[in-house]
């Protein structure tokens, strides 16, 4: 079985390399991140002991990352090595600060995985929600290297809990604790490994709480917002702008919000085509000038400040829920805000919960959107109300970080 899972794992190399040629961007990043990959792992001349976070994107990174924190402050002595998957989390976060080094993680290949392994020499090891390459794990397991998975979330539609899964149900014996996200993940795991799942919670409550408190300003977009309401669209795509567009003119043209909208994509072209869509009068963030109070919509065309531009908003749309699923409904919750979304969030334990707080508003059309919308705008209380639950709900969710570094084994 290790062979075939070896030989898919070639025809999805060689089909990304494909993708590069054609001249996929994306692809074409991928692959050249990853070339001569040997050649651009950090190297170790002090011999000092490493911790491993592997992440697939940026979503996910944002759930490592306090524990990468946390982990670096308890354990200075230790050198921390990121890497990612996606160039989309390696893209942005290649210059982080936080740890030692950050890299592209090389096809899982055995050959690949035990020469990263022996290079990198990691002496614990976080992979983060759902990233299970299994050559990387049999190297670790095949070198005693403790392995946790982090903000965990498993399923029973997974192929873990098939009637085929019995070889990748064994892979997952290389580590040593689960951390997950709720009960339903955790009894899925003690099903298959008694006693090694912890709920933990969603590290990414504690990433966004400390957000809060240690926000920073951003005179530009409190200029602009002058006193008003103001409607944040954040991590957007075109899918869901479609449905959010109209109804969000007509407010803006009422009077009744002003409106920043923040791709999730900001290539000149994304900003380009979304600019066309609006009125003459919309603005890019990297145009802020002395007019700004007088503007009414905001494109935000840089990336890395959207977390922090929730402080200013009364009521947000999280995009994604017209694609694969949402992005990261928490960063506006924990700033009291309450957050509407598309209809693809069934996945995310965190908006659902949201939901069930009544602190979030699924939708499918723009008439769902627009009575949402008319109902969040009008009526105060129920706009306010949401928002508290969306604070409170986040407060009561965090520490999950301070659990996890209280129960890894660090030699």
């Amino acid at each position: 079985m290790r062979l075939l899972y070896t030989t898919a794992i070639h025809a999805y190399t060689f089909f990304i390399r494909c993708a590069a040629g054609a001249g996929v961007s994306k692809a074409k990043k991928w692959v050249a991140g990853r070339r001569r990959w040997r050649d651009k792992l950090p190297v170790n001349p002090d011999n000092r002991k490493t911790a491993w976070f592997h992440c697939a994107s940026l979503g996910e990174f944002e759930q490592g990352r306090p524990v990468m924190e946390a982990f670096k402050e308890k354990h200075p002595g230790y050198r921390i090595v990121l890497t990612f998957f996606s160039p989309s989390g390696y893209e942005v976060r290649k210059e982080y600060s936080g740890v030692d080094a950050v890299a592209y993680l090389p096809p899982d290949t055995p050959r690949n995985a035990n020469r990263f392994i022996r290079q990198i020499q990691p002496d614990i090891a976080f992979f983060v929600k759902y990233e299970f390459w299994f050559n990387y794990l049999h190297a670790l397991k095949s070198h005693n290297t403790p392995v946790y998975l982090v903000s965990g979330v498993f399923r029973k539609q997974q192929h873990f809990f098939r009637w085929y899964g019995g070889w990748f149900r064994k892979q997952l014996e290389a580590f040593d604790k689960f951390f997950v996200q709720n009960t339903a993940s955790r009894n899925l795991v003690e099903e298959i490994y008694p006693g090694k799942a912890l709920i933990t919670g969603d590290t990414r409550f504690d990433r966004v709480y400390a957000i809060a408190r240690q926000t920073e300003p951003f005179p530009a977009v409190e200029a602009f917002k002058d006193g008003r309401m103001l409607f944040i669209a954040g991590s957007t795509w075109p899918a869901g702008e479609a449905v959010i567009l109209p109804s969000l003119l007509k407010h803006v043209k009422a009077g009744n919000i002003k409106l920043v909208i923040a791709p999730h994509e900001v290539g000149e072209q994304r900003i380009q085509t979304l600019m066309q869509k609006l009125p003459e009068e919309a603005v890019r963030y990297s145009k802020a000038g002395d007019d700004f109070p007088q503007r009414h919509i905001l494109v935000v065309d840089s990336i890395g400040i959207l977390s922090h531009l929730y402080q200013y908003a009364d009521i947000a749309y999280i995009g994604g829920g017209f694609g694969v699923g949402i992005h990261n409904t928490l960063e506006a919750a924990t700033f009291g805000v309450p957050v509407i979304f598309g209809p693809n969030y069934h996945k995310f334990q965190e908006a659902q919960d949201l939901i069930d707080e009544k602190a979030a508003f699924p939708m499918a059309t723009s008439e769902a959107f627009s009575k949402i919308m008319a109902a969040l705008v009008t009526d105060y209380s129920k706009r306010s109300d949401a928002g508290k639950r969306a604070h409170t709900f986040v407060s009561r969710n965090k520490g999950g970080t301070a659990l996890i570094l209280d129960s890894i084994i660090v030699r």
